[in-house]
């Protein structure tokens, strides 16, 4: 069996790849990374949270860079709360993309150690 890792800290792979946040048990805020504090109530107490996988698109951008493929960001709401910025996938037009669009999390292979590890990212795409 191949082993596969997380690109990023806070995306579970088991038993279904899903996003973790840090949630302020206070206020209810919610983070990717680690905090010592809550940016919006300063308070101390943190609870690991799984997120949903299904989402709506708030809002997109279309990047275009010289030699490189074009690829859309975008800012999805998350159903239960919370948001992520990622790419979305599978979708070419960028007129076939609108705020409100559902989408779901997908994970891909980003690449391949020497030890033959993949790297695990996520995108999401039209649901």
């Amino acid at each position: 069996m191949t082993a596969r890792i997380p690109a990023v800290a806070y995306l579970a792979l088991e038993p279904e790849p899903h996003l973790v946040a840090w949630g302020c048990r206070a206020c209810d805020a919610q983070y990717f990374d680690r905090r010592n504090a809550c940016a919006r109530c300063f308070g101390t107490d943190f609870e690991h949270r799984p997120l949903a996988t299904e989402g709506v698109i708030r809002a997109f951008t279309r990047v275009e860079r010289g030699a490189k493929e074009p690829f859309t960001s975008v800012v999805v709401d998350l159903a239960g709360g919370g948001s992520v910025k990622a790419n979305l996938r599978g979708v070419e037009d960028p007129a076939q993309i609108t705020p409100e669009m559902k989408v779901r999390l997908v994970t891909f292979v980003a690449g391949v150690d020497d030890n033959g590890t993949e790297a695990i990212a996520f995108a999401f795409e039209s649901a």
